[in-house]
């Protein structure tokens, strides 16, 4: 698979995007402030965990909703760092207003029941044991569905919105990147969602464990949002008419770790 992409030698570093705040659209500035609110809830949250030693599956209660703080808030800036990268004419219109509104919506459900359910000494996820927690469940489950099809809606804009010629190596990361998020961390989820990960600790920092655990695959999905970008924007700096192969190639490896992890999490 090649990428028609717009071959040149060498970009300048004036010529990236310079993303300015007050220039931003005010969708944009809205999902910049939701962002740094989720910064700032992860903060106040971290504290009040010092003085809160209940655990949940050997787990401090107060580690998820911080996760989900910290993966908001970074989802969201990222959201509007790639639109300015591909096309920052579409952050003024009505389709991306759209985006960043479902974005907003579904992850701040997720949070909010997900912190009101650790302030209780409960489990949000695999929490079925009556009705409504099953219900709950669920909802989450489409919650995170739309979360990630954002990325997808946006992807499908920037596509539309593409000019006639060649797209830039950075233009088909970002556009790449966005339809793998969608694509990879919703079979990932899914999985995920049925196979609760083991107990305990698990690995520093991230808490993942090396077996019957499917979250290092799924934090390759969602974390497409950045990584695929970045590999388009170096690629475009450095490898100059070798830039179609360097991203074919990156892309396709981006795939096949994912499905590794993915295939190794479900047959040990």
């Amino acid at each position: 698979m090649r990428f028609p992409v717009q071959e040149n030698n060498f970009v300048p570093p004036s010529a990236w995007p310079n993303i300015d705040l007050a220039t931003l659209s005010l969708a944009s500035q809205f999902l910049m402030l939701y962002g740094a609110l989720m910064w700032l809830a992860f903060g106040l949250t971290f504290i009040l965990s010092l003085n809160d030693a209940r655990t949940l599956r050997e787990v401090g209660i107060w580690v998820k909703p911080m996760k989900f703080m910290a993966a908001t808030a970074l989802f969201s800036w990222t959201t509007v760092w790639v639109a300015e990268i591909a096309n920052s004419t579409l952050t003024h219109g009505q389709a991306y207003q759209g985006i960043c509104s479902l974005l907003v919506i579904t992850s701040l459900f997720e949070v909010v029941y997900i912190t009101y359910q650790a302030s209780q000494g409960e489990a949000s996820h695999y929490n079925t044991r009556d009705s409504w927690h099953a219900f709950m469940f669920g909802l989450m489950a489409i919650a995170a569905l739309g979360l990630t099809a954002s990325q997808a809606w946006l992807a499908w804009e920037l596509w539309q919105v593409r000019d006639t010629g060649p797209l830039s190596a950075s233009t088909w990361g970002v556009i790449i990147g966005l339809t793998l998020t969608f694509i990879l961390s919703t079979i990932s989820g899914f999985m995920l969602g049925g196979n609760q990960p083991p107990a305990g600790t698990g690995m520093p920092l991230v808490g993942w464990h090396l077996y019957k655990d499917i979250r290092p695959s799924h934090f390759l999905g969602v974390h497409a949002q950045q990584l695929i970008p970045l590999w388009g924007i170096t690629v475009e700096r450095f490898f100059g008419n070798y830039s179609t192969p360097a991203l074919t190639a990156g892309c396709s490896l981006y795939v096949v770790v994912w499905g590794f992890l993915t295939w190794t999490s479900l047959s040990n």
